[in-house]
């Protein structure tokens, strides 16, 4: 029953994230803001491909312990994939409200992004390996987490002061996939069950893309007035 529901879970959420993304990056109309949500989409939705595809061939046919390598590579790229996903909330956070002058802001971003990634290539991840190192999940994590924070805090105050009704909620959704990834870094090994929380951590990206295309609408609705 796992196997029916989670891979009907994964697929729906794999065409939509990526049947939205290449909406936005063509209907963008040359706006950089609503091409970059479209481009951020296509990333995670590409990116989490190489994590789920070999999760649903587990579930659907020999069980996880078959697809460790699959799983483990998939789980890197997805790392990766994700990291540049927030780089690129960064640069539509700069557009949307218009900043200038955050020199400081964007090396403190791309010095979060560089230490995540490079943390991640390290040989002691044993990303394919049975026994991943807990505590190297939570050093690479570290910085992640710093930069979800921050983008989170970005998004939080420039929709306020700009009373952004569409993105208002932008920052709840970063803070709810957070909230469910950090306890299934923390403890799914240990207990298999907190692993559920993948899904409402899926469901909060799902709800970021869907937030930016229905802003991309509005922007196309209010200039074809």
């Amino acid at each position: 029953m796992q196997a029916i529901g989670e891979t009907i879970f994964d697929i729906v959420y794999l065409i939509l994230v990526i049947a939205l993304g290449i909406n936005m990056i063509i209907r963008s109309n040359g706006n950089k803001q609503y091409r970059l949500f479209g481009i951020t989409a296509v990333v995670l939705g590409f990116g989490d491909s190489f994590h789920l595809v070999p999760r649903v061939i587990a579930l659907c046919t020999t069980g996880f312990e078959d697809y460790t390598v699959a799983l483990g590579t998939g789980k890197f790229i997805t790392s990766i994939t994700m990291t540049v996903f927030y780089l690129i909330l960064y640069y539509i956070w700069r557009l949307r409200y218009n900043i200038k002058n955050s020199e400081k802001l964007t090396v403190a971003v791309y010095t979060l992004v560089a230490a995540r990634i490079i943390l991640c290539l390290f040989p002691q991840n044993n990303w394919t390996g049975i026994d991943a190192p807990l505590s190297w999940g939570i050093y690479r994590n570290i910085p992640f987490a710093i930069l979800g924070a921050l983008i989170t805090v970005l998004f939080y105050k420039s929709s306020r002061k700009n009373d952004d009704i569409r993105l208002k909620n932008f920052w709840l959704a970063i803070v709810i996939s957070f909230g469910c990834y950090i306890p299934v870094v923390l403890f799914a090994d240990s207990i298999p069950a907190v692993g559920m929380l993948m899904i409402p951590k899926t469901c909060a990206y799902l709800w970021m893309v869907i937030m930016g295309f229905n802003a991309m609408k509005d922007f196309r609705f209010n200039n074809c007035k």
